[in-house]
């Protein structure tokens, strides 16, 4: 048995303390998902929260079947869009997605990262969310078909045309870096004559 359903036994028997740990199961992936969709940080903190607060007040609609994750996804994401529908902005400072790691690690990976949300961001949006969803949060095809309403082999099709999109364009930003290098190069040797 699962964590998840030891956690929904234990509330179906009206130990209502277990949905704190449940929150704190899904808490930080739901998060960087909602970063993922939103303008800033304080937005993000926002979109949680009321998806945490939906999926308590849903929570006697939800009949436990193991895809409680899916469950959280599908709210968060509608809750995003209502979000940007409604040109939600929490006023900050200006603060950029790429400012918040999506997983504590070393500047270099950090870095890598970044260039890749970069890169996913330039897919078109359906493509986008599914890349994000199985390679940054490293989900299943099959939990991402629950999430999204597709059919999983689509999701694989879409996945592998999302890959050769950005293998592509990750290809032709190396050959302009390089073209940009050659050319410092060969201005920095005209230089030193």
């Amino acid at each position: 048995m699962t964590r998840e359903n030891e956690i929904f036994k234990q509330i179906e028997q009206g130990n209502m303390e277990s949905l704190d740990e449940l929150i704190g199961l899904y808490y930080p992936e739901i998060f960087r998902y909602c970063c993922w969709h939103t303008s800033n940080r304080a937005n993000a903190e926002d979109a949680v929260q009321e998806t945490f607060l939906k999926a308590v007040r849903y929570m006697d609609r939800y009949a436990h079947r193991g895809k409680f994750r899916a469950f959280l996804y599908r709210i968060a994401a509608n809750t995003c869009i209502d979000m940007s529908r409604k040109k939600y902005e929490v006023p900050v400072e200006v603060e950029i997605l790429e400012a918040v790691p999506l997983v504590d690690t070393s500047f270099r990976a950090a870095e890598d990262e970044t260039d890749f949300l970069s890169l996913v961001r330039q897919l078109p949006e359906e493509m986008s969310e599914l890349v994000f969803l199985r390679y940054g949060q490293e989900m299943k095809l099959r939990e991402i078909a629950e999430i999204t309403g597709l059919p999983v082999r689509t999701v694989q099709s879409k996945l592998r045309y999302a890959l050769k999109k950005l293998k592509k364009t990750a290809a032709a930003e190396q050959n302009e870096e390089r073209a940009l290098q050659n050319m410092q190069d060969k201005r920095g040797d005209g230089d030193e004559k």
